[in-house]
């Protein structure tokens, strides 16, 4: 049996999947709940001078049959006395001793950093989290986002909390941010023991076309909010991934955003991450999807041969690179099986309009059936992705260069009208025009 035994930074847990800094984690109560369903550690709901939350919080994007595909909250930090978490993450540490329990903190002043970090750690927090994500509410009042959206401040913070800090330091990166690389090295350089991301993205999810209000409305207005869920989950792999290449961030992840089952936690793991973090999902299905989720990355682990989580985490991460290295000569096209092809035509009417008209229809028993045009097909995919039916289009591979040529080559062999300066040293990739003459020169 896969060992699922996870090390963040030195907080360890018996398995990689936490509850992230959100209401599923708002009292001892629910974390203890969590924790005997099977979770393997949680994020405090975050903490700091209580405020005062507005009513509705929530709103959702349902796509099809698909409820809460996108979730978007307006809710704030805790409403809880500080006194009153203090006292349950304490009562948490003593019935389960052996879950990590990180305390998700937010505040403003150098002191009352201090302060709080203290008092966290004597209730026994096992770690903290920097909450520098908040995209609404918070970051109005120079918090949340609004530091995460300034790497210097980030830093400074960052910097504040290891100077009392006895447990690893977490910090909670925004996704509001141009290069998410940029926050995340100013968190290393503050001394952070681990980043966290993706928080939640600025959203408007919905407006309502009798009220003219977006959802939710609060007596009759509304915010933008932050989205999550699955639909998430492409934008925080992305960002895992930029984070884990780049060599001048270099400190364990937390990857999450978007993560429903197994295989979205493996994901994120086989990108960079270390552990993740689930929030929407158990609001959605509750606190018992996580024996779905040990069972699932068990079962996988187990069929590649994985004995422990470092088998896999960062496994793919080699695998993505820039565009201008990717194969040129590479070349797949689409092949259709006809004993499935159930006639519906998606996939010329896609191809038709959308892509490269490499799909014609021919009449065979006086039905029109689809075909490839193979001199037409680019392999793009869209075919593949819109047919409704499973394994009916395949992408084959006709490869004859087996010679591997990139963007990158055809430039330095003098064939692109541009060049590329591939300057890795500081994990920064970036386009540099040639001289206005130098394709002139070259014809």
């Amino acid at each position: 049996m896969a060992d699922l035994r996870a090390n963040l930074a030195g907080i360890t847990s018996p398995n990689p999947f936490w509850l992230a800094s959100a209401p599923p984690t708002n009292s001892g109560y629910q974390i203890m709940k969590a924790f005997d369903a099977g979770w393997g550690g949680a994020v405090w709901k975050t903490m700091g001078v209580p405020v005062v939350n507005v009513s509705s919080r929530y709103g959702a994007v349902n796509y099809r049959d698909t409820r809460m595909m996108g979730f978007n909250n307006i809710e704030l930090i805790t409403d809880r006395p500080l006194s009153d978490n203090l006292r349950e993450i304490e009562e948490v540490k003593k019935y389960f001793p052996d879950h990590a329990v990180i305390a998700s903190l937010m505040v403003q002043t150098r002191e009352e950093w201090h302060q709080i970090i203290k008092d966290v750690e004597n209730a026994g927090a096992d770690g903290i989290e920097l909450n520098f994500g908040c995209p609404h509410g918070m970051c109005e009042r120079g918090m949340g986002s609004a530091v995460g959206q300034e790497p210097n401040v980030l830093k400074t913070i960052t910097m504040w909390a290891k100077e009392v800090a006895q447990v690893p330091v977490i910090v909670k990166l925004t996704p509001n941010i141009t290069d998410i690389t940029e926050p995340a090295r100013a968190a290393a350089a503050g001394g952070a023991d681990a980043i966290s991301l993706i928080n939640t993205v600025q959203s408007i999810v919905n407006v309502d076309l009798d009220t003219f209000a977006p959802n939710p409305s609060v007596d009759g207005k509304s915010t933008h909010g932050g989205y999550c869920g699955p639909a998430v989950k492409p934008i925080a792999l992305n960002m895992v991934k930029s984070c884990a290449q780049d060599r001048d961030v270099n400190i364990p992840i937390s990857g999450i955003g978007g993560i429903e089952t197994w295989r979205d936690a493996t994901e994120h793991m086989l990108l960079g991450a270390s552990n993740v973090q689930v929030c929407t999902a158990a609001m959605h299905y509750g606190f018992g999807i996580v024996r779905e989720m040990k069972a699932g990355l068990e079962d996988y682990m187990d069929s590649k041969g994985f004995e422990t989580l470092y088998d896999l985490i960062g496994k793919s991460v080699p695998k993505v690179e820039s565009w201008e290295h990717l194969n040129l000569n590479y070349k797949i096209i689409a092949e259709i099986d006809n004993t499935k092809c159930i006639g519906c035509q998606l996939c010329y009417i896609a191809c038709e309009d959308g892509a490269h008209q490499a799909i014609g229809l021919s009449e065979i028993n006086g039905e029109r059936t689809p075909h490839i045009i193979e001199e037409n097909c680019v392999g793009c995919n869209l075919c593949s992705l819109v047919c409704p039916v499973e394994e009916c289009i395949t992408m084959v591979d006709v490869t004859k260069n087996k010679t591997h040529e990139s963007w990158s080559d055809y430039m330095n062999n003098g064939k692109a009208p541009t060049t590329f300066d591939d300057d890795r040293a500081g994990g920064k990739h970036h386009w540099v025009p040639e001289p206005k003459d130098a394709l002139k020169k070259r014809k």
